[in-house]
């Protein structure tokens, strides 16, 4: 992972988490705890984090960072937009296909949920989502029943996060969950970058009948800090390559259906 990067997902986790220690941040991003240590250094030195015994805080009033931070981020959610369509198209569509009509879809945020929205077109189905993007595909389509969910807007995320996601999932049911994910470990952990989202993830999990993970390839082992959930809550996965050896039998032994599109 690039020292950029990292910086990030360290003032992000100490923004939405409080202080952290060390060995904390070390097992969130999968570093030694020495490269924390440089990387607290070296964000003190900009001035962006005070360090303090076995660990660091940051000053919440330090805007220029968050300003900073949220441009990079919009960034990397447009360049995701744009990669390996073809691919998730194809999930999507395997995806799509698990469907029936009359039933309940929850989507989750991110761009693989938004192709398999493009899918549902025509459906008589309702779909249940804090995703905006998908909001916007899906709102002229009169053949289904959409739920917003409520919550806080996070404008560089397109997506609804917070307590009030969080109340609105635990009074819905839905016969299908589509879950994203930003890296899936071969213990078969569900991973995500963002923490303020892993709760919502959870809630949804709840939610959801029949949890179904859609993955590309680069998802395997991907990139991610706080673990989601485990292979036990997931139902299918549905992913566009093969399955690593250790990460396929991790997911067999929790019952979960690979199915490769």
């Amino acid at each position: 992972m690039l020292a950029e990067r990292r910086h990030r997902l360290i003032l992000r986790a100490l923004r939405s988490g409080g202080p952290a220690a060390v060995t904390d941040l070390s097992e969130q991003l999968g570093v030694s705890p020495a490269t924390v240590r440089r990387d607290l250094v070296k964000l003190e030195e900009e001035g962006l984090l005070t360090r303090v015994h076995g660990g660091a805080v940051v000053d919440e009033g330090d805007q220029p960072f968050a300003e900073v931070a949220e441009v990079a981020e919009v960034a990397e959610v447009a360049e995701v937009a744009e990669v390996r369509v073809p691919e998730k198209d194809a999930i999507a569509a395997k995806a799509a296909s698990l469907v029936e009509d009359g039933q309940s879809v929850l989507l989750d945020i991110g761009t693989t949920a938004y192709r398999l929205a493009r899918q549902l077109h025509g459906r008589r189905i309702t779909v249940i989502t804090g995703n905006l993007v998908v909001y916007e595909e899906l709102a002229d389509d009169e053949d289904i029943e959409l739920v917003l969910l409520g919550g806080m807007v996070r404008r560089e995320y397109r997506s609804l996060v917070g307590f009030l996601t969080e109340d609105n999932l635990r009074q819905l049911h839905a016969d299908w969950l589509f879950l994203g994910t930003s890296g899936i470990r071969p213990g078969g952990q569900v991973m995500d970058t963002t923490v303020v989202e892993v709760p919502v993830k959870r809630a949804m999990i709840k939610a959801g009948e029949r949890v179904v993970l859609l993955a590309d390839r680069a998802k395997f082992p991907g990139t991610g800090m706080a673990k989601v959930c485990g292979p036990e809550e997931l139902d299918v996965v549905v992913t566009n390559a093969p399955v690593d050896a250790a990460t396929r039998s991790s997911l067999e032994e929790a019952g979960v259906r690979v199915v490769v599109a």
